[in-house]
């Protein structure tokens, strides 16, 4: 089977990349107000729900289901692991910001942008100079750094931290695996009709566990961050899929890796507005030098990359 090759259009790959960032830098906060008022199972069914109903609208109004004829079995099976993945990768992440604060929580899953970039490389023979794998090791050593910071700050907060690592750990192994089998899906379908199929049967398989009722609970500000969410996973991953299409799974891997630092400073900005619903993360030295170099690491190998595209 041929492996998936990217359009070469390199730039809109990075801005693309950037645009998942921003989302997914503000999710953890809206998922971590919503958590208390509803489950982690019915916020993930109703995510993956309104997503699908939306790229369905869509689909139906683009004549495009028709793109799902022919598709021999493999796709088929390929496409239920990748919605059986993302679906532990939302639910395990929820699960493991129980523990955790939202700028942890968004720095831990960091490794799955790393292990996507890792597998870009071994899976799609992505190469990288000297330059990037420089770039590589500056932003692992800075989410190395970052993590060590942090876990000092969360220690004396929450008594299950080490839970949360392990689970949101596990939960980004999970994501990397899936994230590698869409870019490969990417040959057989477009991006679009993917998510639809991913997010619908995500919904399926998450209907048995959640409770619909407690949706009509919600007060106004727990809706307003559901229905956050819900754009979030629409805009995020419409955008991230792109991005694989047009650029390297390995240098969108790392663009990803800005995630956290944006985090903090979006957790930093609600603190601000609404000091009772967001605390502040607490950051010294070393993490601040683990951002700086995550930031620096991230640059150089978009840099190197824009380089080699001009040569």
């Amino acid at each position: 089977m041929a492996l998936h090759q990217t359009s070469g259009r390199w730039r809109l790959g990075l801005l693309l990349a950037l645009v998942t960032a921003g989302f997914w830098s503000t999710l953890p906060i809206a998922l971590k107000i919503t958590l208390a008022e509803l489950d982690a199972w019915t916020i993930t069914w109703f995510r993956f729900l309104t997503a699908a109903l939306a790229l369905l609208g869509w689909a139906l109004y683009r004549h495009r289901l028709g793109g799902f004829r022919g598709q021999p079995a493999r796709v088929w099976w390929m496409m239920l692991a990748a919605a059986l993945l993302l679906t532990g990768n939302f639910v395990g992440y929820l699960f493991g910001l129980q523990y955790t604060t939202p700028a942890n929580a968004q720095l831990l899953i960091q490794a799955s942008p790393l292990l996507m970039a890792l597998g870009g490389i071994l899976i799609f023979r992505e190469s990288f100079s000297a330059a990037q794998w420089l770039g590589l090791g500056l932003v692992a050593i800075g989410l190395i750094g970052f993590a060590v910071d942090q876990s000092r700050q969360t220690q004396g907060i929450a008594s299950h931290y080490a839970l949360g690592v392990a689970i949101v750990m596990a939960a980004a192994v999970v994501w990397a695996g899936y994230a590698l089998l869409q870019k490969q899906l990417l040959n057989h379908l477009g991006s679009m009709l993917l998510l639809l199929f991913i997010y619908s049967m995500a919904a399926l398989l998450l209907l048995p566990l959640a409770q619909p009722s407690r949706l009509l609970q919600l007060d106004l500000l727990h809706a307003s961050t559901l229905a956050f969410c819900c754009i979030n996973t629409i805009g995020a991953y419409g955008a991230f899929a792109e991005a694989l299409a047009h650029w390297e799974a390995s240098r969108v891997g790392i663009i990803l890796a800005l995630t956290p630092i944006l985090c903090v400073a979006a957790v930093w900005f609600c603190h601000l507005l609404a000091p009772g619903l967001i605390a502040a993360e607490q950051i010294e030295w070393l993490g601040w030098l683990g951002a700086g170099l995550v930031i620096a690491g991230s640059a150089l190998v978009s840099l190197a990359q824009r380089q080699r595209r001009s040569d």
